[in-house]
Formats: C-alpha cells, structure tokens, sequence
C-alpha cells in the first residue's frame, strides 16, 4: 500500500518525469541531454529551463554620415533568406520565399510587398477593427519600388513563384524606410537559394540650397527641390524614380553621376554576409527555348512578321490581328508535323521572333513600326473645357493614345488624410488613374486598387504637383481624375499633359504647363561579355515599342527643368551614361507637346460664371464655432443638407465651400443668423419680431441679439399702433442706428425706405462683410483675426469655361413663388401668424377679386430710386405682355408684364401695389 501511494505522489509530482532523468527543454520544442550529472533529489526543485543561442551575422557600414546595420539569423530562420536592416532606430525586416514547383511556366510570378503596421510607431490602428487591413497606397508603391531593380536580375528561363516580404519593425519617423527596405531585399535574395543576379544597391538623393545630400532624413526632405531615388549593380542603372522642383537635366545629370557610387557602397556588405551566412544556390529547372525549336519557329513566321511591320499602314489593332493570324498559320504547321515541343514555346518563340525583327530594323535602318523618325513625336490633339459643366477638363490625344482628365475643388477639410509611418499627416492634390479594359479592347473585372493605376497615378501626381501654388495661396483640396479612353503607349505621360491643362481650365494658376514623354532604348549585346555594341534612343515609344523594346524611360517638366521621371528596363542593367544621353531627346519632344498644350490654353481662366465654385473663409471664435456646429455636429449637417455646401471647422477657421453664388449667399445668410457679426452702426441687419410693446418692438437677429425698434422708426408716416405694422414673428429687414455703452441696440425700419437708401435685406447685405477677390487666392493666414468677432475673406474661384453673354451677377438671384393677398391671409392664419392686415382700415385693403396671382420676373433689377420692380402675372411659359398705366382688373391677363411698387412687408411675403387700386401679394418661397 505505502509502495501504491509513493507511485501516485510521483505521478502528481509538478516536476516532469523528464527532469527526473536529466532532460531540458530547449527553445523549439525539441528534447536533449543535460551536459551536467544526474541531480540530486535535493537540488532537483532548482532546475531551469536552458539557454538557447542563435547564431547572427551582422555587417555595419556607413553610408551619407549615418551608421547602417545589416544582420541576418536572429530573426525568420525558417525563411529562405532573411535580413534585418537598421539605420538608428528604424528597423526593416525582409524574408524571401520560393515555392517547390516545376516552374512550368512562361512568366515570372514574383511578388513584393511591403507592410507598414502601426506598432511600428507605438500607435494602434484607428479602424474599427484595430487592425491594418488591405495594403495601402504607399504600401503598394514601395513595393513597386523594391520589385523594379530585383526582377530583371533573375536569369532568363527562371518561371518559379518567389515571394518578397519587407516589414517595417521600428520608426523613429526620421528616416523613410521604403530606402532600406528595397536593400534588405536584395541581402535577403543574396542568403537565399534563389538564382538571382544581384545584389543591387538604392539610395537616396536630396538637394537643398543647391548642394547634394546622401541619404536625406525626412526633415531634409521636406526642405529639399528633388528627391532622387537610385537603384544600381556595380556597373549599371536598374531604376530611377524622381520628384523635383523644375530641375534643369545638367544638375540632375550631376545627382546621377553622384549617387551611382554612394549605392555601389551597399554591394559590399551584402557580399561579406552572404559569405557568411548565404546558402548554396539551388539548381532550379529553367524554361528554356531549344536551338532547333527556335529556327523552325522563325524560319516559318519571320519573313509575313516582317512583311507587317514595314507597313506603316497598320493601325494598332489592324497590326496586332495581321500578327495573331500569323501565330494561328504557325501553329498549324506545327500540329501537321505533331512538333509537341515547339508548340509548348511557340508562343514565347514567336513572341522573341517578333522582337528580333522590330529590334534589327530600328537599329538597322533607323526606322519605326509606325515609319515614324526615331526622335519624332505622334500627332497631338488638345482640348480644355471639354465638359464645361465641371470645374475643370481636358482631352488629350497622342497618336492612339487618349486620356480625359477631369477637376474637382474641395474645401481643405476634404484632404486624404494619410496613415503612414513617415511624410505629412495629409495631402491636398490627389491624381486617381483609371486604366478601363475597353481602354484596350478588351474584357476585364474592374477590383480595387491596382498596382499598376497607383503608379501611375502617382508618377502624373508628382509631375504636377510642382507647379501648383503654395498651399498659403492656395489652400483648397484639388481632386484630378484621369480616365484612359484608349492607350497604345505612355497613357502616364498622356496624363500629365491633360492634368496639365485641365488645371488650368478649372482656373488654378499653375507657373508653368507641364508635358511628359517616353523615351525607348533598343540596343545590340555582345553575347560573350554582355558589353552593348550598338544602341538607338527611340522618343515617344509605342505599346508595342515598350514591350519589345529595352526599357521605359518616362520623364516629364516644364521648359525650365524636370518634375518627375521614372525608368524601367527589362534586362540586367543599362550603363549610366546611356541614360543621360535620353535627356536630351526627351527634352525635346517635351517643347513640341507644350508648343500644343500652351496654343490650345496657356493661362487659368479668370471669367467667372454661375457654374463656379465658390469658397469663403471666416474667422470666428471657438465658442462661436462650437455653437455652430451644435451637438454631435447636427446643426452643421442640417445647413450642409439645406444648402448642399460643405462646412469644414478648423482652429478659429469655418471654411464654406459652395458650387455656386447663389449656394454660397445661402449658406453665408443661414452662418450670419446663426452666429450674427460684429454690430455696426449703419449696418443692415435681418431679424425676427420677438415681442411688441406700447412702444415698439423687440427684434432678434444678429445670432441670438436682442434690439429695440421704437414705435417712430417703423415708418415715415405717423403709426398709432405698432402691431398696425409688424406682428410677431415677422422676418424684418433693419438698419442699426444706435448702440449704447451698455450695450442696447436700437434698429430702425424706416432708416431703409428713406429715398435712395438701401433696401436691400441682410442676404443682399452679406457683401457689407465679406470682400471679394476674384481671380486672386489670398493665404488665410493674411485674414486677421477678431476675438470673439467675424472678419470674412470671401475668394471666388476663376474656374469658369466660356464667357456667358449677356449673363449678369442678378441672374443668380432666387426665384419667388407669388400667390394673391387672400391666399398670403388664409395661410398666415392657419399658422398662427398675427396678419397686420386686420387692423388695416377697409379701405387699404385688397379685395380677393382684384387680387392676382403674381411672380416676380427673373433677373430683374431693383429700381433704388423708385422702389418699383418688374413683375409678371402668371406662369412663366405664357407669352408675356406689357401694360401700360392706367391699370384696371380687367387688363391683367396671365403672362402679363406689370410694375408694382412694395406697399406693406408681411412675413411671408409682400404686399404689391399695382395702381388702380389693384393690390397682389408674392410669397417668399
């Protein structure tokens, strides 16, 4: 029995049967002899756990004056090739992985990614699932930019699937990390098994007051005209990609030339670490084309491909079908002859004979698929305002190639509002690219966010956005859409060339247009040493061009300098001093695509029109902005919803955009009731009859102010009784005449019927505080600022398309809805509203039979020395007739055009007199 017990305690025993014999637990899960002795039973309680050590390479250099660090085996073992690289306290981590396939197949499958998450900043995400979600834009164009210089150094033939993760682990926000991320993929590609190429080095080049930097950090980047990003082996250029401020091509030339060998010195390090820690490469199964298979295939479709290809007749479409009828022919042949290896290849095969023939003609002969010279740009077709009804728009056409540009401007609140690790929390200028399948006849799925679209987007978004003006001038949000309507080449420089003019067409003024242009390269390599023997620069590449050709090579600017460039090339490297000398051509035929843009539009619309929008900055004080909002933000949304204008609130800013004057008069009537402004005396106010006295009444207007209108300022003419003249809750239009030091107002009716005085009301009056400057953006910083008072600096945009003849500004006036006295009577009634009519004498009163039913005629003008303005009976598709006076009942017909004089305001309308004892009455809408 005490035996049975002492086996039970064992088995209840805490400490493992394992640590009874001597084993550890080590890191992985996996078992193995202790080095000491068997323990006592005395010492057993105090064992721990053992220590595993991982074995880590790390290579430090330095680059630009910052310490980097490369290092490899602490972090992903289980990867193909991993590598961690520093720079201060940011860290990027990159894995690559290889899948076991046969890689049967005719392409390339590699993807790239990379991966901002926001514990890399010490923040957690703010969606509603606190999580990161799809990739983001800047995510995706990282990602470009690492896959661009590492795709072209796998070997030919090479079809495996590999995949590419770079991660950002740490942000201290001084350094972008996208830089670093690409050189962590190329040591991780250099560990792995993978056959590649590589390495290859990146950097980044700033310039600030004319002098180079070497790996900027973000506060230099802000300060600097060009951030230059270069990728290269040892001896030749993989990929650019350039934002700059009109930088001239001698001093970007000179940034090349200086950042080929400060990313030569990331080579090195790699090399040592591969050395050390890098795996045996792999002999993977490559895809490669037979001799003999090759011959027959080109001995049978090269003499009709070349036949195509020396008609310049053949449009797109027309050359591409004559190409695909040849494939067919060969095919056949093939099938007859039971060939199953070359029809495996055929179409990869006819594909190199395709581009054997272009390549050898050009370089031969100097001639193009289309008979274009090789320097000689496309016919090119601009128009601006091509939907006038828009802000902006544009159409532009390069040969086959047609792109639809189209502007939109918002208020600042509209921003995209960014959540990267690094750069500005915002952005005001966005450029979407939009490339549709019907673009290129074909039948496609339209998803979300394309690589492909974001790049070029993007590359179109640099390029303009040097020669906006500066946000203090202009500080409104600027949405451009670029809808590709047809491509055969270049449609991102199509883009830029349309945003161009469209910009202007919505009236921003740009400095200068901007044009963008492909330049091509087709080249002969010596076959042993891989040196290139000859080569032709091809301007203004074709879709055709670009796929057989060696690299694309888009760069876009002004006449004074480049703004943006980004190059693509398809084999391993192009030597540098190639690349420069595309500077030049592309110079050129960027002067002839302006020469067509500036004769089509070479400045920003100024005349304004009732399709422009209109935007109003206000300064008020923070109680006053909160009021305005109300809670939750409902009374804000009820004005955006009334009016269809957008509201944004700032710090002591409300910033009010409007499509048009007639929206903006609105919103500025319904801000002006809410929050009212400074009192002045003079000034001409809109308020509402609150109580009436013996000796006059209270009025509340100006945003919630109280003023007294006395009995002797309600009319020139003796009054006996107030309500004889207003009741409560009538909507009246007065002047302030006094102001105490107490603070009492006094207001007056009759001050705005004297002769010659103003009898505009308060929404009339809203110019009397907002100044208006058009054609001039003024920076809201200039607009000064009134504690707990309102000054406005109301800016209408130039933005209009064509001169609208004979339109005036009273055009935008709003309409009225005119009913007769009577019917003014029964509604005020049935609302409870006190009519002043009852206390009228009989006399002065309109009979429901001479009453008509009026309108007010549109675009009419106020008469100021009269009072009268021009009215007509009836709906407005009657014709119209005109009446002399006397008048009579009897005359008035429908259409009917008549001159009243305003004999009483009521508060719903007004009370016209017509002569002839002939009174009508109109209803405010």
């Amino acid at each position: 029995m005490a035996s049975a017990v002492r086996r039970a305690h064992h088995l209840r025993s805490p400490l493992p049967l394992i640590r009874r014999l001597g084993l550890r637990r080590i890191c992985g899960g996996r078992h193995g002899l202790a080095p000491s002795t068997l323990p006592s039973p005395a010492d057993s309680e105090t064992l721990v756990a053992g220590t595993k050590f991982l074995e880590t390479f790390k290579e430090e250099f330095e680059i630009g004056s910052r310490k980097i660090t490369l290092e490899t085996g602490k972090i992903a073992r289980f990867a193909n090739g991993a590598a961690v690289i520093a720079l201060d306290e940011t860290k990027v981590l990159s894995t690559v992985a290889s899948a076991k396939g046969d890689g049967s197949r005719d392409f390339l499958p590699l993807t790239v990614d990379y991966q901002e998450k926001q514990f890399a900043q010490g923040v957690i995400p703010t969606t509603f699932m606190r999580r990161e979600g799809a990739p983001r834009e800047r995510e995706l164009l990282c990602g470009r930019l690492i896959d661009r210089p590492i795709r072209p150094l796998f070997p030919a033939g090479f079809y495996h699937e590999v995949q590419v993760m770079a991660s950002v682990l740490s942000s201290d926000g001084k350094q972008d990390p996208d830089v670093l991320a690409a050189n962590a993929s190329s040591a991780a590609l250099m560990l792995s098994d993978v056959p590649w190429g590589g390495p290859i080095g990146m950097i980044r080049i700033g310039r600030i007051s004319g002098q180079f930097i070497v790996n900027p950090s973000m506060d230099e980047l802000s300060l600097s005209d060009l951030n230059l990003v270069y990728a290269c082996t040892k001896d030749k250029t993989l990929m650019i990609d350039v934002q700059a401020r009109e930088i001239s091509e001698r001093d970007l030339e000179a940034a090349l030339r200086l950042a080929h060998p400060e990313a030569v010195k990331y080579l090195e390090p790699q090399l040592r670490l591969a050395a050390k820690a890098g795996k045996q490469k792999k002999g993977y199964k490559l895809s490669m084309l037979s001799e003999r298979a090759f011959e027959k295939i080109r001995n049978l479709a090269e003499a009709p491909i070349e036949a195509v290809f020396t008609d310049p007749s053949y449009g797109k479409f027309e050359r591409g079908e004559a190409l695909d009828t040849i494939t067919q022919n060969v095919k056949k042949e093939l099938e007859d002859e039971c060939d199953e290896e070359s029809l495996k290849l055929m179409s990869k095969t006819v594909d190199a004979v395709r581009k054997e023939v272009v390549r050898k003609r050009i370089l031969a002969e100097g001639l193009r698929v289309d008979g274009r010279r090789l320097d000689e740009v496309r016919p090119v077709f601009c128009e601006a305002g091509t939907l006038p009804v828009l802000h902006g728009s544009s159409l532009f056409s390069r040969g086959d190639t047609q792109v639809l540009c189209t502007v939109t401007l918002g208020a600042p609140g509209d921003a995209q509002r960014l959540d990267s690790l690094v750069g500005p929390p915002s952005k005001r200028f966005m450029l979407h690219y939009s490339f549709p399948p019907f673009s290129i006849n074909e039948v496609g799925k339209r998803v979300g966010l394309n690589r492909r679209e974001v790049g070029h987007g993007t590359l179109a978004e640099k390029a303009l956005l040097a020669v906006l003006p500066p946000e203090d001038d202009f500080p409104y949000t600027v949405r451009v859409n670029s809808e590709v309507m047809a491509s055969d080449g270049s449609t991102s420089m199509a883009t830029v060339c349309g945003g161009s003019m469209a910009l202007m067409d919505a009236g921003i003024p740009l400095r200068e247009h901007v044009a963008g242009v492909s330049v091509g390269l087709v080249s002969e390599v010596d076959s042993s040493t891989g040196i290139i023997k000859d080569y032709r620069i091809v301007t203004d590449i074709l879709g055709l061009e670009d796929h057989l050709g060696d690299m694309d090579f888009k760069i876009a600017g002004t006449r004074n300098g480049v703004t943006a460039i980004q190059l693509d090339i398809k084999p391993a490297g192009i030597p540098l001093d190639i690349i420069c000398e595309c500077l030049e051509p592309a110079l050129k035929g960027r002067l002839q695509i302006l020469d067509h843009m500036e004769r089509e539009i070479n400045a920003a619309r100024t005349q304004d029109d009732r399709n422009s929008p209109r935007l109003a900055t206000l300064k008020y004080s923070n109680d006053a902005l909160r009021q305005l909002i109300g809670p939750l933000g409902a009374l804000k949304r009820k004005i955006e919803e009334e009016t269809g204008a957008r509201i944004s609130v700032s710090d002591g800013t409300l910033t009010i955009v409007a499509k048009n004057q007639a929206v903006m008069a609105k919103v500025l009537e319904k801000v002006e009731f809410t929050l009212g402004r400074e009192i002045e005396v003079g000034g001409a106010y809109k308020g509402i009859v609150t109580s009436i006295k013996e000796y006059g009444a209270f009025v509340e207007f100006n945003g919630g102010q109280q003023g007294l209108l006395h009995i002797s300022e309600l009319s020139h003419e003796p009054v006996s009784k107030v309500a004889d003249v207003v009741s409560v809750g009538q909507q009246l239009s007065l002047r302030c005449i006094e102001q105490d030091n107490r603070g009492n107002i006094k207001l007056s009716l009759k001050a705005l019927r004297q002769p010659g005085s103003e009898t505009s009301n308060a929404v009339g009056k809203s110019n009397a505080y907002t100044k208006q400057t058009p054609n001039v953006w003024k920076p809201i910083g200039d607009v000064p600022t009134v504690q707990e008072n309102q000054t406005t600096v109301l800016e209408d945009l130039p933005v209009a398309k064509r001169e609208m003849n004979g339109a005036s500004s009273s055009s935008s006036s709003p309409s009225f809805l005119i009913r007769s006295a009577a019917d003014c009577d029964e509604e005020e009634k049935s609302t409870g509203a006190h009519s002043s009519s009852k206390s009228k004498p009989k006399s002065q009163r309109t009979s429901k039979s001479e009453s008509k039913p009026i309108r007010k005629e549109k675009g009419s003008s106020r008469n100021q020395s009269d009072g009268e303005d021009r009215y007509t009976c009836g709906s407005t598709n009657d014709k119209e007739t005109t009446v002399a006076s006397p008048m009579s009942a009897k005359m008035l017909k429908i259409g009917m055009e008549v001159t009243a004089k305003v004999h009483q305001i009521r508060a719903r309308g007004l009370v016209l007199d017509l002569g002839g004892d002939i009174r009508g009455m109109y209803r405010f809408e």
